[in-house]
């Protein structure tokens, strides 16, 4: 019986150790996986998103910073409405904003627009 338990001791040790072994491997994927995101975030950052929301609002302005719910921060930012023709009417400054992630349909990056300076450059 003692020897059973220590076959079976060293059975657990192996498998934890091969756990560990592929936890760590997913681990290392994951966290490559997440540095690439970090560089496209860091990439365009001070560039212009336009943002569709599921309210028919589309928002231009300059992409400051996000969170893990997809929060989104617009600086320097105009809402622009649709109306009943499907024309857009003139835009509403609004300055800085925060966009609620579930509330994000689409976000592009905006070329149309020039780019504008949000930040203190010394």
């Amino acid at each position: 019986m003692i020897i059973s338990q220590s076959n079976l001791l060293v059975k657990l040790l192996l498998w934890s150790q091969s756990v560990k072994k592929c936890h760590t491997k997913t681990l290392m994927c994951t966290m490559m996986d997440l540095e690439d995101g970090k560089t496209k975030l860091r990439k365009w950052l001070n560039m212009n998103f336009k943002i569709e929301m599921s309210d028919g609002r589309v928002l231009i302005g300059v992409f400051l910073c996000t969170d893990r719910d997809a929060n989104v921060i617009l600086g320097a930012c105009s809402e622009f409405l649709k109306n009943s023709n499907g024309e857009t009417e003139e835009p509403r400054v609004l300055g800085l904003v925060m966009v609620p992630g579930r509330h994000i349909v689409s976000i592009k990056i905006d070329d149309t627009t020039p780019p504008q300076k949000y930040y203190y450059d010394e």
